[in-house]
C-alpha cells in the first residue's frame, strides 16, 4: 500500500477547542497528526479557536462540550460558512457528542430549546426523559457503514459516551454502528452516531480515535485522496493502541458479567 505525495501538508483543524473541549476530544487531531507524520506526510495542526475565521482544512475535528459553548459554536459556525463550503468540496468533518450533535439539522439547550445545526448530516436531536447516557460504550459497524479501503468492515468501535441526547437518523443519512454495549443515539433502534460521505458524527469519547485506530486511518485515508476516493495507507505498528483498546473492551466485558450475576441474584432473592 502506497501514499501518494502530497505538493503541500495534511491540514487538519481542531475547531474551537476552547468551546468544544470539556471531554479531551482535541486528541482525535493529534492522533490523526501523529498517524499521518508517522507515515512520512507532512502535517499542519491547528487549533482553530472561535472567534477567528475558519481556517481552510483537508480534516476537521468538532468535540464535546456543554450546552451554552456549543449553541455557540454553533452559531459561530454557521455564521462563518466555511466549514460547510468545505464539507461540500469534499474536507472530512468528524463530530464527537455535542459536535455530531450541531453537524445535524437541530439539537437542543439545557432548556431543551431547540437550536439550528449545520445540516451536514440528516439527523435531529431532542432532550432525553431518561437516565443520561453515562459508561462504556461498544457498537459494531454498521453493514453499509464505511468500509476500510480494501473494502473490509471496521473492527468494533469501543469508547465512552456521556451525554444526554435522544438523536434521530434521518433518511439522508445512514446510522455509523449498531450498539452492543451502552446507549448509543437513544432513538430506539439499537443504533450509534450517522455518517454520510465524508461527514462522521458519533457519541464515543477516548478520544475515540486513540482507541480505534482502524477509524483513524479510514478518515485519513479521505482525506489524503481526492473526493470519492480512499488513499491505502501503510501500515503502522499499533502493538500499543491494540493493547488500550483490548483492555478497554475488556472492561466493558468484565463489567456486563458483574450486571448479569446481579440480575441472576435479584432474581433468586
Amino acid at each position: 500500500m502506497t501514499t501518494a505525495a502530497r505538493s503541500s501538508p495534511l491540514t487538519i483543524a481542531v475547531v474551537y477547542p476552547d468551546l468544544l473541549g470539556t471531554y479531551g476530544d482535541g486528541g482525535n487531531g493529534l492522533v490523526l497528526a501523529r498517524r499521518a507524520s508517522w507515515r512520512g506526510i507532512d502535517t499542519d495542526l491547528i487549533q482553530a479557536s472561535s472567534g477567528r475565521p475558519l481556517p481552510t482544512a483537508d480534516l476537521y475535528c468538532i468535540g464535546g462540550g456543554e450546552d451554552g459553548p456549543q449553541v455557540r459554536a454553533a452559531a459561530a459556525l454557521r455564521e462563518d460558512g466555511t466549514l460547510v463550503g468545505a464539507a461540500d468540496r469534499g474536507a472530512v468533518v468528524f463530530g464527537v457528542c455535542a459536535g455530531f450533535q450541531l453537524l445535524g439539522g437541530s439539537f437542543p439547550d439545557s432548556e431543551d430549546r431547540s437550536h439550528q445545526g449545520l445540516g451536514l448530516l440528516d439527523v435531529r436531536t431532542r432532550k432525553g426523559t431518561g437516565t443520561r447516557a453515562v459508561g462504556e460504550l461498544v457498537a459494531t459497524v454498521a453493514s453499509d457503514g464505511p468500509r476500510s479501503p480494501d473494502g473490509g468492515s471496521l473492527p468494533r468501535l469501543t469508547g465512552f459516551e456521556n451525554h444526554g441526547g435522544v438523536t434521530s437518523v434521518g433518511a439522508g443519512a445512514r446510522v455509523l454502528s449498531h450498539v452492543v454495549e451502552g446507549v448509543g443515539n437513544g432513538a430506539g433502534d439499537g443504533g450509534e452516531g450517522a455518517w454520510s460521505g465524508r461527514v462522521v458524527g458519533t457519541y464515543l469519547h477516548g478520544p475515540v480515535l486513540a482507541r480505534n485506530t482502524a477509524l483513524a486511518d479510514l478518515l485519513l485515508g479521505w482525506a489524503l485522496s481526492g473526493p470519492g476516493g480512499r488513499e491505502s495507507l501503510e501500515p503502522l505498528d499499533d502493538t500499543e493502541e491494540l493493547a488500550l483498546r483490548a483492555e478497554r473492551l475488556a472492561v466493558v466485558h468484565e463489567s456486563g458479567r458483574r450486571d448479569v450475576v446481579r440480575r441472576l441474584l435479584r432474581r433468586r432473592g
